[in-house]
């Protein structure tokens, strides 16, 4: 009870609901991407339980956090996988007739999952360091309640983008684009290759984020193109 009454907890809370919010724009356009193809009650069993489950786990990762950034070539693997995960949501291939609906509903929830771990590597680093602001041995439930209240949020967000996917099908391809951006900027800032592309690259972030966006989008359509001759 001393803690509800402080307002350093409730200061701490704010700031990690917020972070998170502002955090988890690309998380709610997977969780769209991921969902799309999928029948309307089995996007929203998707949606929540995906979106649950990438919150448990973020939870756990910003316990690790800072080890897990300090970790060579773990960022370049990061990359490597939403590179993968952008091509596959581009060309469809969760949408598969002769896939049951239960094992569609847990594809997306493996693709959800799997990219929000990649994703939330440098996520999680705010998050971590907006609950240190909270009273001592308050951090693990000043986490575990932030990130929970974020999943209703998170939820929505992704609801919404599923309808506007559905009247604006290029929202499809820049989400993707956006896995590949956020893929090149990873690969640039992993501690082995960091430094050499800071001194060497100018505006590597940039360049990179924008190759790796370009790169994904025509995978994902020459991919889908020869899936449809093949067909």
């Amino acid at each position: 009870m001393e803690l509800l009454s402080s307002s350093a907890f409730w200061i701490a809370l704010g700031s990690i609901i917020l972070t998170n919010i502002v955090l988890s724009g690309d998380n709610a356009v997977v969780i769209a991407l991921a969902s799309r193809n999928l029948p309307p009650a089995q996007q929203k069993k998707a949606i929540f339980w995906g979106s649950a489950a990438a919150i448990i786990m973020r939870v756990v990762l910003t316990v690790a956090a800072v080890k897990l950034l300090s970790l060579p070539y773990l960022k370049i693997v990061g990359a490597l996988l939403l590179v993968y995960i952008g091509v596959q949501l581009l060309t469809g291939d969760d949408d598969e007739d002769g896939h049951d609906a239960k094992d569609n509903i847990w594809a997306a929830i493996r693709t959800i999952l799997i990219a929000d771990l990649v994703m939330s590597l440098d996520n999680v680093v705010a998050v971590a360091a907006a609950a240190q602001k909270g009273p001592e041995g308050s951090q693990l439930m000043l986490l575990v309640l932030g990130l929970g209240l974020s999943i209703p949020l998170i939820v929505f967000g992704s609801t919404i983008l599923l309808k506007v996917m559905e009247r604006f099908p290029i929202i499809i391809v820049l989400g993707a684009a956006l896995l590949g951006y956020l893929a090149g900027e990873m690969l640039v800032s992993d501690p082995v290759d960091a430094e050499w592309f800071q001194v060497h690259v100018p505006h590597a972030h940039l360049v990179f984020g924008v190759v790796g966006a370009v790169l994904v989008v025509m995978l994902g359509k020459l991919l889908r193109r020869r899936s449809a001759q093949t067909a």
